[in-house]
């Protein structure tokens, strides 16, 4: 049974370290750190591959005889062999779960199953320490091991390692030295331009070069940052919004129904998200799979009010939680990181109107740069957020300049921002993109391990998410605010989308299914990073940017970088 990791940072780490954590450590120890003591994991095809290689050995069969009837030679059969066959020594301080153990001849010899290849020397180090692990806790049961087995799957190779001295001196350094950065509340240092790397199903969460690039330790030296891959999440939001419709699981797929019955079926493999909205059904069983899976249910009011989220236990890593709820009990710290979240901002509306404005005035531009610079230098967060509004206000002023000519007159007429409830058709896209976007970041903050509920520019109150709303600052012109006037500009919505009753004005369901396909289209599209000069989905970039926020907060990071476009 795989121990839980305990609060990173002290010596009572667990007492039983999985011999597949030994592996991991041997591997490479940050992703050890990160993986055991951290709790993260992610998917991967090697690992959806892992998984189908140890699909047999995976389900408990036979049984081992005795110690004493090996000995003694008192065997029906000239081999035993049991699958799945769990041992621990409180001694050695290891668990494990042998994928095979065969007894013959007096012996037993554990066989490890993996996917790969069998290198040219034979075996790779972390497997020879995994299998000599498994070998020691076979001793320590008392049966004689003087050999283990690794079977590569993919070359069909059995490889023997001879259980000697040397090898048990390797295991318990390993032990004593994964142990020693299990009590560490820091992960070591990303290895350095390592081929491991790329293939890693952990690359989107350790940023191993973007984390070397962006640290002091490492500022000097010339990093190249390599592509994230994909570049785009194959996974996507679902969003439900007819009323009375019924979400069930068959199979490995979600099945939407409503009155005419069955009307779509999609693979929970391609499902990032479920959002739904007003009165749709789910039932058990597919909650318990979108959990499984760490797939989150968004629900929305019709009105696309963004009430909550169901999801599985997610990220365990509570070290994080303290670091950020430390920083944000912290006025200066807090103040830092929202400096720069404003300055962004305000940079971001500008290249935006700069890009899409006709005849905008040239000073409303250098208002935009100078308030964003004065957001540097903001005494408190009050000042602070006066500096936004005022950049705000002269942003939304001319927001109209971008709106393709003769909107105006086709019911597309913006004379400013309001909302709660918005007024008219272009408040109305601007209010559901800003929510939408708020639920995307709120999302990966969780999946990241971060408390949306606590942020550094924005404060908790009245149920809001102030730390997603303080990362989708600097996104709201890039993202949100592009997909409106894509929406318009394009023609994409017209005047019979939108309803409005009593002053208040809102989209149609014909007019949100235009609005959440220009959304999703907008979160694929490729941008360049400013920084690490890699393409990168809008979506994937959120992720990339919480992330880099946490490595910040956990000090492995001088400071956030957050994301301005060029």
């Amino acid at each position: 049974m795989n121990q839980g990791p305990l609060h990173p940072g002290h010596s009572d780490t667990p007492a039983l370290l999985p011999a597949r954590m030994l592996n991991e450590f041997v591997y490479c120890p940050r992703l050890f750190h990160l993986e055991w003591v951290q709790g993260e994991w992610a998917e991967s095809a090697d690992t959806v591959a892992g998984r189908f290689v140890h699909r047999r050995v995976d389900q408990e069969t036979g049984e081992l005889p005795s110690p004493e009837a090996l000995a003694n030679g008192d065997m029906d059969d000239s081999t035993a062999v049991a699958r799945s066959l769990e041992l621990s020594s409180e001694e050695l301080g290891l668990i494990a779960k042998l994928d095979l153990a065969e007894a013959a001849d007096g012996s037993v010899r554990p066989v490890d199953y993996k996917k790969g290849r069998a290198p040219e020397q034979g075996a790779w180090d972390a497997d020879r320490i995994q299998v000599g692990a498994q070998a020691l806790l076979l001793r320590a049961h008392g049966y004689r091991c003087n050999e283990a087995v690794l079977y590569y799957a993919a070359s069909r190779t059995r490889v023997t390692v001879h259980v000697d001295e040397r090898l048990e001196r390797e295991v318990h350094a390993a032990l004593a030295a994964a142990r020693a950065v299990a009590a560490s509340a820091h992960p070591p240092e990303p290895l350095i331009d390592s081929p491991k790397c790329p293939r890693c199903s952990l690359v989107g969460i350790c940023l191993p070069d973007e984390v070397r690039a962006l640290s002091s330790a490492s500022a000097s030296a010339e990093t190249e940052v390599r592509r994230l891959s994909p570049a785009r999440d194959d996974a996507l939001p679902v969003y439900v919004q007819t009323q009375g419709a019924y979400v069930g699981k068959r199979g490995e797929e979600l099945e939407f129904k409503d009155a005419d019955g069955v009307r779509q079926r999609v693979r929970l493999l391609d499902i990032s998200q479920l959002c739904l909205f007003g009165s749709v059904q789910v039932t058990a069983q597919a909650f318990a799979a979108l959990f499984d899976r760490g797939i989150p249910v968004c629900h929305f009011s019709m009105g696309a009010w963004f009430h909550g989220i169901s999801h599985g236990i997610g990220n365990r890593n509570a070290d994080l939680r303290l670091h950020q709820y430390r920083t944000a009990s912290d006025a200066a710290a807090s103040l830092t990181i929202a400096r720069g979240l404003v300055q962004r901002k305000l940079l971001n509306q500008r290249t935006l109107l700069r890009r899409n404005a006709e005849g905008v005035p040239p000073q409303a531009l250098v208002e935009l740069e100078r308030l964003a610079d004065r957001a540097t230098r903001a005494d408190d967060v009050a000042q602070l957020l006066g500096f936004e509004g005022l950049g705000a206000r002269h942003y939304f002023e001319h927001f109209p300049r971008m709106l393709r000519a003769g909107a105006e007159t086709s019911g597309f007429d913006f004379q400013g921002r309001n909302r709660r409830p918005p007024k008219d058709p272009i408040n109305a896209l601007l209010s559901l993109a800003y929510a939408i976007l708020a639920k995307d970041f709120t999302v990966t903050l969780l999946a990241v391990g971060l408390d949306p509920f606590f942020g550094f520019l924005h404060r908790p109150r009245f149920g809001r998410a102030p730390l997603a709303l303080d990362l989708m600052e600097e996104f709201r012109p890039l993202i949100a605010d592009s997909v409106v006037l894509q929406l318009v500009n394009n023609g994409e919505v017209q005047a019979s989308h939108f309803l409005s009753r009593g002053g208040a004005v809102s989209l149609t369901p014909e007019g949100r299914k235009k609005f959440f396909r220009a959304y999703e289209r907008r979160m694929a599209h490729l941008v360049t990073h400013p920084i690490f000069g890699y393409r990168i989905s809008y979506r994937r970039l959120l992720e990339v940017q919480a992330r880099l926020l946490a490595r910040h907060l956990c000090a492995e990071l001088p400071e956030y970088p957050g994301f301005r476009t060029r």
